[in-house]
């Protein structure tokens, strides 16, 4: 349900990447397969006692950055996870309509900036890969900031450092959390997409209006 969003009055549209542009099952495969498989193999281990082990381990960081650093899972796990994410590219998937939304927010000038949990060797990998870094006017990762997006010393940071004004700015997630920590800064419009990884089910989002495809917001948009 979209409708509660006033497009004349939004100027600054923050956009999330993994699970909101991008479908989710990349990392869900990259992050619950194909990773467990390595770790298990260099280190002679069963895969499925690896698997349990490493989910353990990402539950441990959950809620903060850690569990989106790179470097952080590098360094635990002794192997090179942006090295490793470079031979897996051709899961990378973007949404249906992303480009279009994009151009349109563009085009009716709006502001369009994104903000990821993503470090930024994940990050330029993917935008190498999927090419729509030239649609945003911006790109934040929650690491130029040392908190992630679900933290709230996040937010007064990008404050700071983005002109934005919260009663005009809709910011798009698929992390129930982030909204929430979004919505105790102030954001006046919220999204929650639906159905981050087109592999699993629709996903609970808690009292946020959902969204399943850009296409209807791409008509609302030009007909406000």
């Amino acid at each position: 349900m979209t409708n509660h969003i006033d497009w004349t009055q939004v100027k600054t549209i923050f956009l999330d990447m993994d699970g909101t542009l991008m479908d989710l099952s990349f990392d869900n495969y990259f992050w619950h397969d194909y990773l467990p498989r390595l770790y298990a193999d260099i280190n002679q281990l069963e895969f499925e006692s690896t698997c349990t082990q490493l989910k353990a381990m990402y539950l441990a960081q959950k809620g903060g950055l850690r569990w989106y650093c790179t470097d952080y899972w590098s360094q635990k796990l002794g192997i090179n996870i942006a090295e490793h994410k470079l031979k897996v590219t051709e899961r990378i998937s973007l949404f249906p309509n992303v480009v279009n939304f994009l151009t349109a927010s563009r085009e009716s000038g709006k502001r369009v900036v994104l903000l990821t949990n993503a470090h930024r060797d994940i990050l330029n990998i993917k935008m190498a890969k999927t090419k729509i870094d030239v649609h945003f006017d911006r790109l934040i990762s929650s690491h130029d900031y040392g908190y992630a997006k679900e933290q709230d010393d996040f937010w007064p940071l990008l404050e700071k450092d983005e002109t934005y004004q919260k009663h005009t700015t809709l910011f798009i997630d698929d992390n129930v959390e982030v909204l929430r920590a979004a919505q105790r800064h102030g954001l006046k419009y919220l999204l929650c997409v639906d159905r981050p990884d087109t592999s699993q089910e629709i996903q609970d989002t808690q009292g946020f209006h959902s969204m399943s495809d850009f296409s209807g917001l791409i008509t609302c948009m030009r007909e406000a």
